[in-house]
């Protein structure tokens, strides 16, 4: 599984670190040094994934991947810092990482989160089959990495696409914290089950009405989320 990669560290022995495992690995790897210098490399080298570190000059991680997000680009993004924090690890999913790795780190487990990354977003471009799942007007594209309510386009990160593409596949199940984190990022004991939550709070911002409020994406107290057919579930409570 051979990758166009970019390491964006400012730290050169980190760098050339993390470089030496990717290419023994077969990935093509681009280093460099700042945020803007990741951005241009994001946008002119159609990169499979970008390693980047929060911490660097001209503009920070979470910048670029505020701004990669912004012009919808779909790259993955694994984040690396020395920041422990929660709401820090929060701040850059909510960002649109995919994942989020706090130093020192072991390169080892590195390589298998970059691993891990391509392979799902490899899963998800592969798919051939066409099918568009539908729950109720909202409907995700897995071939087109698409979602739409009632008809008008949704952009989400792919973090978010692939928590909504999977509970649409199984409408009305329930999915616990932890099943819908081992889909985001495996099982770690580094990410926390808040990671689920962010993404549920910024998925009804964009597929309810009223996000307070939801009718689709619903909680299941004390187990976890499902989503629902906002008809099927108005038919049911008028029929009780």
């Amino acid at each position: 599984m051979c990758a166009n990669v970019i390491v964006a560290e400012d730290d050169a022995k980190q760098a050339e670190l993390v470089r030496r495992y990717l290419e023994r690995e077969g990935h093509t790897v681009t280093v460099v040094s700042d945020g803007l210098s990741a951005l241009e490399q994001a946008r002119q080298g159609e990169p499979d994934l970008l390693v980047l570190d929060v911490m660097m000059p001209r503009a920070d991680g979470l910048d670029v991947v505020r701004i990669l997000r912004a012009e919808e680009r779909e790259v993955a993004v694994l984040m690396l810092t020395a920041r422990a924090a929660e709401d820090d690890l929060l701040l850059g999913l909510d960002l649109g990482a995919d994942d989020y790795m706090t130093k020192p780190y072991s390169p080892r487990e590195l390589m298998a989160r970059v691993r891990t990354l391509l392979r799902r977003t490899r899963r998800g471009a592969g798919r051939e089959d066409g099918h568009v799942l539908r729950v109720g007007t909202l409907a995700v594209d897995p071939v087109r990495h698409e979602v739409a309510v009632d008809g008008v386009g949704v952009e989400c990160t792919p973090g978010e696409f692939r928590l909504l593409s999977t509970m649409a596949a199984e409408p009305e199940r329930v999915f616990t914290r932890e099943q819908l984190l081992a889909e985001l990022h495996g099982f770690d004991r580094y990410i926390s089950s808040r990671t689920v939550d962010v993404h549920i709070m910024n998925l009804r911002k964009k597929i309810e009405r009223a996000p307070r409020r939801p009718v689709r994406l619903l909680t299941v107290f004390g187990v976890g989320y499902k989503l629902m057919d906002p008809e099927k579930g108005a038919s049911r409570a008028s029929a009780r």
